[in-house]
């Protein structure tokens, strides 16, 4: 690689000074003549250079090229799912390269309205009309080569099973039914002694514990650990995991970005659901991220990157980053109008609670829209949005940090026109400062209204220490207070993994806030709920969330998450027998989503319970969780904590070279189906994916090629789960159907998408053959019958998007959000944490770093550093082993500034020694100026040990490691263990467990 690298510098050395010396006939055929082993390129202007899938002549028709196919599709390089188009070669059945589907949103800015014809499309793509950048649809740099994973040499195609120990990457090929059989049955699989099947567990009537009744049947003793929703998640919760009747599917969420996800929830008080908020690029004045750079990271990466590189080419936009490390957010060619702030990793908090101090202080914050107390009275006002910045909070008694409410549960506010107290809904604007006592119906009570208390936390600290502890200078967080405040409503605020540390709960929640002193939800140019999707698996023909005889699952999940510890038996107990019931066993987390990074650990400690089996798809928590290396003990020995582990992907991970069996999933776009997309989007959108290409994978005797939907309908007919086989779907009429094969359940789930609303048109007969859905025809006809010409036309779109000029109604997001702001979150002001029994804040508040049960993490002597992580604007978990990415990024680094550098006696490309308080890692030196002085930095994506990595051995053939793909530093080994918890357990967040990865105190040395 080297060699060629050097010859294609010094052919590009010899072309460019040819250039000045010879004419352009002469510099091109020395261009496209010049190899490294002489040979002549094909063709003398346009040199090595593929074909064309189509062209367009100058009177702008369209001519394509019969020797390829373009397809749509949605690319899995990161989280972001972008909506793409593959051109594949018919003879090879190869991807010859991606571009981005025009008529998405993630891929092209405008988008194409979808009733534009596909030929139009063409022509658009080609710009031949000299329009500029307007809908040249492309895909970033790991969309650009990430198919070349479908012909990966280490890519999994047939059932593995592993041979001795776990761990070791020897593997031997199996028949898919055998390996049904074994998972199924059980017994001594692997000369250990016996295995329990999933059939000995199948069982949602009998306990798991009698003494403990609310951890609910022993079929809660299956737990699946999931990725992220890449268009499948539903199939497998819904048929698979409660069609099994087991409560444990586990999100990813909690290794990811579970600090961002869980404060927005709390601000925009809906633990349920989770909702998720984002700028509106479009229009925002001015943008403050923290946490995350776009442009560099963030979902949807590419679509963010886009929107910001368009929004500061306006003369009224501005924006701040503020991150421990220089990205590609900030450019100098901006001036004035962008600007990066350097912070200690971990004081994002600090530095919000400044901001808020110095907005309240000054009476920067817009009261009118805070003393706004309901639904009702935002209407009224024609307003955006509300919050509950007036409700009254009770001070004393059994309710204490509960709302006041009426006899029927109405908020009671204090009326700003007579100062009498009145259900929010009756008022339009209530009293926004108040503590002291009221009187309502007769009765006296100490109150406290939201914002009051929202000060009085904010005002623990002064300004001198808010600028300490986050790195920033006074005046800096004085500026950006008043910058902030100063562009009216349409301004943003954005954030993501850089708050994934002990207090990235609160973290979120303040920085969303800054929001609510401006009222930017719902605004044009403000914050986004995203303009949701059409309706897929619940719609309008079926619901195929549902089928006869489904059991809702329950208990309490093995990550005890939306549990209550007060509601267990060993609350109960300890109360009976006169205990304090604090501290619980271990920690409880009742306003969270879910844990991956607490399965393996709460299995190894039987609290609450052991597990039996593990299934994990496309997981890998070994590489990605913060502390992983405490696991591999626990997860190596089948005893210890996971008996029997299966793991469905299509390479060999960091975490499944652990497991037991190896069951091959599809890549990319082999397989189907449905999502939307995460976020800075302001118009409904849905994606969709189906194979067009077909899959190398071993196939079941019916001819589907083994992934995880159509391996999981085998594994639930074998197990008699009423969710698969035959009469498993039904539709609105009552009519059921089989469900045998994948394309059963999702060309029904593209049905109902096409339906939606006014729905689509029919497809014609020219467009069916351009769009090459030929393949599927007879699929179509049969499942949606006299609808399958709708569902192939947005099938030959890639899915169904909505106009821009759906996007907004005045001043305000149409898809708004309608829920109550919460400034105070009583669900949090009212939980105490399981391990010391307080109760946390209702309102942000600052804290420092501390473990669990409320201890502050200590700070050792010569850990004088904090490391943090970032994410690559190349590389991705999906993607890091990507042997082209290599070639644009060969490896990752640690970076630190030339302060530290000195301090330590280091120079630029020195061997390093990076050292937590629990582990160490070993990297290469980059001095950069833009990291934080008294910080490191290391970007996610390097130090792989899997995925080609390392040796591979398939039935007693070797395949060779490939050493690129080692490259870089694996920055999780730093992570903490969290000596205040049971047995082995990682640092999380204090509040709702997310996986600590940012500011973990550290020193360094050189080697």
């Amino acid at each position: 690689m080297k060699n060629k690298r050097r010859n294609f510098l010094i052919g590009s050395g010899v072309v460019a000074a040819a250039i000045s010396a010879i004419g352009y006939k002469d510099t091109i055929k020395y261009a496209t003549t010049f190899k490294s082993k002489g040979k002549k390129a094909k063709n003398s202007i346009y040199g090595n250079a593929c074909k064309t899938a189509f062209s367009i002549d100058n009177n702008g028709d369209v001519k394509i090229n019969d020797d390829f196919l373009i397809l749509p599709s949605v690319c899995n390089a990161c989280t972001t799912f972008c909506s793409i188009r593959a051109k594949i070669d018919k003879k090879t059945n190869k991807v010859e390269r991606v571009f981005g589907n025009p008529y998405s949103l993630l891929s092209s800015d405008p988008w194409l309205p979808m009733d534009t014809p596909l030929l139009d499309s063409f022509k658009e793509l080609s710009n031949y009309k000299e329009k500029g950048l307007n809908l040249r649809s492309t895909c970033c740099a790991r969309g650009n080569v990430v198919f070349s994973k479908l012909n990966d040499e280490f890519r999994v195609t047939t059932p593995l099973k592993r041979v001795g120990k776990r761990g070791e990457n020897r593997w031997k090929s199996i028949s898919i039914e055998e390996l049904i059989k074994e998972i199924v049955n059980g017994g001594n699989l692997f000369n250990e002694g016996e295995v329990k099947g999933l059939k000995s567990f199948c069982d949602t009537k009998t306990l798991i514990d009698k003494n403990n009744p609310e951890y609910g049947p022993i079929a809660n003793k299956l737990c699946v650990i999931g990725t992220t929703d890449e268009g499948r998640e539903t199939f497998m919760i819904d048929r698979f995991v409660q069609g099994f009747g087991s409560i444990n599917y586990i999100g990813h969420t909690g290794i990811c970005g579970l600090s961002m996800r869980s404060g927005e929830a709390a601000y925009l008080n809906d633990f349920d659901t989770y909702p998720h908020i984002f700028p509106d690029f479009k229009h925002c004045k001015y943008l403050l991220s923290i946490a995350t750079a776009p442009a560099q990271a963030g979902n949807p990466f590419k679509r963010k990157a886009r929107l910001l590189c368009e929004a500061r080419t306006k003369d009224d936009f501005k924006y701040t980053t503020i991150t421990p490390i220089l990205t590609n957010a900030d450019t100098f060619a901006l001036n004035n109008r962008s600007n990066w702030i350097p912070i200690k990793p971990g004081g994002d908090l600090a530095l919000v609670m400044g901001m808020l101090y110095e907005i309240i202080d000054k009476n920067l914050y817009n009261s009118s829209y805070l003393q706004i107390p309901s639904l009702k009275s935002q209407n009224k006002l024609k307003d955006v949005s509300h919050t509950n910045a007036t409700y009254l909070i009770i001070q004393e008694g059994d309710d204490k940090n509960k709302f006041l409410r009426d006899e029927n549960g109405n908020f009671l506010v204090i009326d700003t026109v007579d100062n009498k107290v009145k259900k929010a809904d009756d008022v339009l604007q209530a009293t926004l400062f108040f503590e002291g006592e009221i009187e309502y119906l007769g009765k006296k009570f100490l109150v406290k209204t939201s914002f009051s208390q929202l000060k009085r936390n904010i005002f623990e600290h002064s300004l001198e220490d808010y600028s300490k502890d986050s790195g920033v200078e006074i005046d800096t967080i004085k500026q950006l207070a008043k910058e902030f405040t100063s562009h009216g409503r349409a301004v943003a605020i954005d954030c993501h993994g850089g708050t994934m540390h002990t207090t990235g709960f609160y973290t979120t929640y303040a920085i969303m806030l800054l929001g609510a002193m401006v009222g930017n939800l719902n605004y044009k140019g403000g914050m986004s709920a995203g303009g949701g999707k059409f309706k897929s698996f619940d719609g309008t023909k079926y619901n195929l969330l549902d089928y006869e005889g489904k059991i809702k699952p329950y208990g309490v999940k093995i990550d005890r998450t939306r549990s209550f510890y007060e509601q267990s038996s060993e609350f109960k107990r300890k109360i009976q027998n006169n205990q304090n019931p604090y501290p619980a066993k271990d920690k409880w987390y009742p306003y969270t989503k879910s844990l991956e990074n607490e399965v393996i650990t709460s299995s190894a400690n039987n609290y609450p319970y052991r597990l039996d089996a593990l299934i994990t798809w496309g997981a890998n928590f070994i590489y990605g969780q913060s502390g992983s290396p405490f696991l591999l003990e626990l997860i190596k020995d089948p005893k210890k904590s996971i008996p029997l582990f299966i793991a469905i992907d299509p390479f060999i991970n960091e975490t499944s070279k652990y497991a037991d069996y190896i069951v091959p999933d599809s890549v990319l776009y082999e397989t189907w189906g449905t999502l939307g997309p995460w976020g800075s989007y302001n118009v409904k959108t849905s994606h969709l994916r189906y194979p067009i290409l077909p899959s190398p994978n071993a196939k079941f005797k019916n001819g589907e090629s083994i992934t995880m939907d159509s391996f999981m309908i085998e594994l639930g007919k074998a197990l008699n789960l009423k969710s698969f086989g035959k009469d498993a779907i039904s539709d609105k009429d009552g009519n059921k159907y089989d469900l045998n094969k994948p394309e059963d359940f999702y060309l029904r789930a593209f049905e109902n998408i096409a339906l939606d609303g006014d729905g689509v048109k029919d497809i014609s007969d020219e467009e069916f053959r351009l769009a090459n859905l030929e393949p599927f025809k007879k699929s179509l006809q049969k499942i949606c019958k006299q609808n399958w010409r709708k569902v192939a036309f947005i099938m030959s779109r890639g899915g169904r998007f909505s106009s821009a000029s759906s996007a907004y109604k005045g001043d305000m997001l149409r898809n708004s959000y309608k829920k109550t702001v919460a400034i105070y979150n009583e669900n949090i002001g009212t939980l105490k944490n399981s391990l010391d029994g307080k109760k946390y804040s209702g309102c942000i508040k600052y804290y420092k770093a501390r473990y669990s049960n409320g201890e502050l993490l200590p700070i050792k002597d010569g850990y004088n550093l904090l490391a943090f992580s970032y994410k690559s604007n190349i590389f991705s978990s999906p993607s890091a082993t990507l042997q082209k990415l290599k070639e644009i990024k060969y490896s990752t680094y640690i970076s630190i500034n030339s302060k530290t550098a000195k301090n330590n006696n280091i120079k630029n490309g020195d061997k390093i020694k990076v050292s937590s308080y629990d582990n160490f890692i070993i990297g290469v030196a980059k001095i950069k100026e833009g990291v934080y002085p008294e910080a490191i930095g290391i970007e996610h994506g390097g130090g792989r040990r899997a995925e080609g990595a390392i040796n591979l051995i398939i039935d007693d053939k070797i395949l060779k490691a490939r050493v690129r793909r080692r490259t870089g530093v694996f920055y999780n080994k730093l992570g903490l263990k969290d000596p205040t918890r049971l047995g082995v357990a990682t640092l999380g967040d204090f509040v709702i467990g997310s996986n600590v990865r940012q500011a973990i105190p550290v020193k360094i040395e050189k080697i």
